[in-house]
Formats: C-alpha cells, structure tokens, sequence
C-alpha cells in the first residue's frame, strides 16, 4: 500500500469522524417562544398587555388626569420622592489654607460660591478668622440683593473642615447680619471627611 492510498484512508476516518450525526439535545428556551402556534403568542401578549396595565393603574392611582402624573409629580405619587421640599443648602468648607462658602438651590445648583480670594485676600492672608469674617458677611450681604432671604423658606447649614473659617462663618449667621436668613435654618449638619486608613501620614515637623 503506498503513502498515498494510506492518507487517503486516513483522510476518511477523519471526515467520518467529523460528519457523524450529532443527537440533538434539548430545545433551548429561546427557541420555545417562536415554536408557539399564532394562537399560543398571541394569548401570551394578551395576557402580558393586561398584566402592563394593570401595573399602570397602580402606579397612577386615583389621579382625575394620568397625563397629568408626569416628572415630580409621578415620582412623588410612586413614592421615590419626598412630598416635603427640599431646603436649600449653605455650604462652609473650612480648611487650615482658606475658607469657600457656596449657597445651593434645593437641586444643588449653585448660587453663589465663593472664597476668601474672590475678596482679595492673597496668600496666607486667607486662613485667617478675620477673612472669613468678611467672607461670610459679604455672602450673607449678596444673598439680600437678590432677594434670597424672602425666597428660602427653609435652609440647611452643611459644615465641613476644621479651619479658622468655620465659627467666623457660624458667628455671621448668628450675629447681626444673618437675622434675616436664621429663622429659616432648619438643619445643621458636618459633613467632614474622615479618612479610613489611606496614604501614610506626613513625618512631624520637629524643630530645636
């Protein structure tokens, strides 16, 4: 037998290797759905179409208009919103370098933010009592000409950092100048950062 009728046989044994009839295995569940007769598919979206109503009436409720349960107001009907408004929010972010004050709507846009610099204090001159002092005089100050203080009803106070700034800030709000916004305070929160391990401190500085 020569090499070239061997590879021949060798060349069949591998094609019936291959071309053997493969049993067929269980039908996927995918292919379930478009083996259904028409009339079988056509139950099914019945019943899912009565199902997706029935939800929509749920979520619309006893509403005289449903058009009308559209945004806030559905989200409010559904209950992932809060029926209560949200105060808007005065930020002090105080830290050993400078003071930022920033004043947010109830969706947190911002309406006024500002530093110590924006007031022209340079360097290390913005970390000090008396910078923030005037900061949180001219916020206050800049927040009666437009006309916030009859606009907000209810405010939250949102402190964060440890800096000279926060009680100079806090001292604004409760002296002279903030007694038109301090009966709408309803909430003083601190929302410092603190670190849970982290990057590994600074070596102390030690002098003498």
């Amino acid at each position: 037998m020569s090499r070239f009728s061997t590879g021949r046989l060798l060349a069949q044994n591998v094609f019936q290797t291959f071309s053997k009839p493969v049993v067929p295995s269980a039908t996927p569940l995918w292919t379930r759905a478009f083996s259904q007769t028409p009339a079988r598919r056509d139950a099914d979206s019945e019943s899912s179409a009565k199902l997706m109503e029935s939800l929509t009436r749920g979520i619309v409720g006893m509403a005289a208009d449903p058009t009308d349960l559209t945004g806030d107001r559905l989200a409010t009907n559904i209950g992932l919103r809060d029926t209560e408004d949200e105060p808007y929010h005065f930020h002090i972010y105080s830290h050993k370098h400078n003071t930022h004050i920033t004043v947010t709507k109830p969706n947190r846009d911002a309406l006024i933010s500002l530093s110590c610099g924006n007031l022209g204090f340079k360097k290390s001159n913005r970390k000090h009592y008396d910078s923030a002092y005037q900061l949180g005089a001219y916020v206050v100050d800049k927040m009666h000409q437009m006309n916030l203080h009859n606009t907000i009803k209810k405010m939250e106070v949102v402190l964060r950092g440890f800096g000279a700034g926060r009680e100079a800030v806090v001292k604004v709000l409760l002296g002279n100048e903030g007694r038109m916004l301090r009966n709408s305070i309803v909430r003083v929160t601190d929302a410092t950062r603190l670190k849970f391990g982290g990057t590994r401190s600074k070596k102390p500085r030690r002098l003498g």
